[in-house]
């Protein structure tokens, strides 16, 4: 098939200044591209050309960064090339815009974060976006039972599929390839002899660093030579001092042990921190939807403290791959599960080479395309949905301005035919399947013509309500989906509602499956 993947307007791909989205099709290239032929359509970026092809993939960029004109300029592209799926990322609110302009395409969509809540999309628009698209991929079942809690009918097109992580560029701190790395590192920064702790992520209030640093006083008296790192700064590419930082740096200074700060480091750097690095701590304070950073930290062999904030306790083993935090507002709560590990130096080992085992056996970007591709595949058979003219009352879809940016040519398209197994089942065109009730041109003026109501604003209170109430989430899977899935109908999971239940039935068996193997102790 001929697919489109459509990026968010925050960052370019591939990920020059960072994003887990980035990263995430940056990952799944290399597999997918071997099926279809993929364009990947994202935001502009003065280290970047417009366009250009590498290894197979087409790469588009248009001007963004403000999602109303990187719409208008998603839509003028798609109007003037053809494809057969398109694959949107985390903007439910591209789907009908881009429905108008590619009425024969698939459709289907990646959620990454909470955008199907009310404040962040019309729910009307929100009816009628889940209407058009065969399926809706989540990193992680919190965010699939957010959405289903606000939209019960997605339901049987919601799959999770876990991201996954490049572990032969995140090794433990002991390979040898990283061992210099790590020295250098910890001689450069005074981290010699110390046990260094390690947070990466963006400095702001939800990801809570505050409260890894406020418990160090109470760690400092139980254990010597601690240290404590923190790389990431207020915003990717970005090293803004906001209130937030300022106030991070300052707490720093008072701790009774180092403290180093790094700012903003490169992508492509990052993985020397993880493995000059102990043990890895998040200390999210909102419902992270599953902090990418947890996947590294396991490919890095870090024994990992995360909190039960949304998706994150979806991959952790308690007592094996690492520890959850209840109560992340409270700075002690760190501190109990931090000392849990580091007073044991057996059980600091293992949980990293657990961790590790789980990165190379599951969480790898070959099965994250595999995933994917099924979803692909079943998508390429269903018909597509009809908006009908109740789903579509109260919508309004913003016209085009005529003077946004001109249209763009896309660049050749591969000219050898695909021989592998996806290609075979990928032959027929979705042009060539019968649409039912409305004509094209009727659906189009049909989401055009209808003007906003009241009934929005009732919805979105009520619909409010409904996701605090969201049910917890199920775990992680196991491994690759080789066969075709089977998606049934309307069938939502009972979930326990305990929220120290976080392990899932298939890892639980699944490492009893797979042997353990040993990583040498670096301390």
């Amino acid at each position: 098939m001929r697919i489109l993947m459509v990026c968010t307007e925050k960052l370019p791909v591939p990920p020059v200044l960072g994003g887990a989205i980035q990263t995430y099709i940056s990952g799944i290239l290399p597999h997918v591209s071997q099926f279809h032929d993929i364009t990947v359509l994202g935001i502009s970026d003065s280290s970047l050309p417009e366009q250009e092809t590498i290894h197979g993939v087409h790469y588009v960029r248009v001007p963004g960064k403000i999602f109303e004109i990187y719409r208008e300029n998603v839509v003028r592209y798609v109007e003037a090339n053809k494809f057969d799926l398109i694959h949107i990322f985390n903007r439910p609110r591209l789907v009908l815009p881009i429905r108008q302009a590619a009425p024969d395409a698939k459709m289907t969509l990646s959620m990454h974060n909470d955008m199907f809540q009310p404040e962040k999309i019309d729910p009307e628009e929100a009816t009628a976006a889940i209407a058009e698209v065969a399926y809706i991929v989540t990193v992680s079942d919190y965010i699939g039972n957010v959405i289903r809690s606000l939209y019960p009918q997605a339901s049987p097109k919601l799959r999770t599929i876990y991201s996954g992580v490049d572990s032969e560029r995140f090794l433990p701190g002991n390979h040898p390839k990283m061992q210099k790395i790590r020295n250098d590192i910890r001689r450069a920064h005074g981290l010699e002899n110390k046990t260094v702790i390690l947070f990466a992520g963006r400095l702001s209030r939800n990801k809570g660093v505050d409260k890894l640093i406020l418990a160090l006083p109470e760690l400092a008296k139980k254990f010597k030579n601690l240290a404590l790192v923190i790389v990431g700064s207020n915003w990717f590419s970005e090293n803004d001092i906001t209130d937030y930082v300022a106030y991070v740096r300052a707490l720093a200074k008072r701790m009774p042990v180092p403290v180093v700060t790094t700012g903003f480091v490169p992508p492509n750097e990052i993985q020397n921190w993880f493995a000059a690095a102990d043990l890895f701590v998040c200390t999210s304070q909102w419902q992270e939807p599953l902090a990418r950073v947890h996947y590294e930290a396991m490919a890095a062999g870090l024994p990992i403290v995360t909190t039960a904030r949304g998706g994150n306790p979806e991959v952790i083993f308690a007592n094996e791959n690492g520890l959850i935090v209840e109560n992340p507002e409270d700075p002690s709560d760190f501190a109990n599960k931090i000392a849990q590990i580091l007073s044991d130096q057996s059980l600091m080992r293992r949980m990293g080479e657990k961790g590790r085992q789980l990165a190379i056996s599951i969480y790898h970007w070959e099965r994250v395309a595999s995933e994917l591709l099924e979803v692909w595949e079943q998508a390429e058979k269903t018909e597509q949905a009809v908006v009908s003219e109740e789903q579509a009352a109260g919508m309004t879809i913003e016209p085009l301005k005529e003077d946004a940016t001109e249209q763009l040519n896309r660049p050749t398209p591969k000219a050898d035919a695909k021989e592998k197994v996806h290609s075979k089942k990928n032959a027929a065109a979705s042009s060539d399947k019968t649409k039912k009730g409305k004509t094209k041109k009727e659906r189009a003026i049909s989401m055009e013509d209808h003007q906003q109501t009241a009934k929005q604003k009732e919805a979105a209170a009520e619909r409010t309500e409904l996701a605090k109430s969201a049910p917890a989430p199920k775990q992680p899977q196991t491994g690759r989906h080789i066969k075709p899935f089977t998606i049934a109908s309307g069938n939502q999971q009972t979930l326990d509602a305990s929220p120290k239940t976080h392990l899932n039935r298939k890892l639980a068996q699944a490492k009893h499956d797979t042997k353990h193997f040993t990583i040498a102790s670096s301390h």
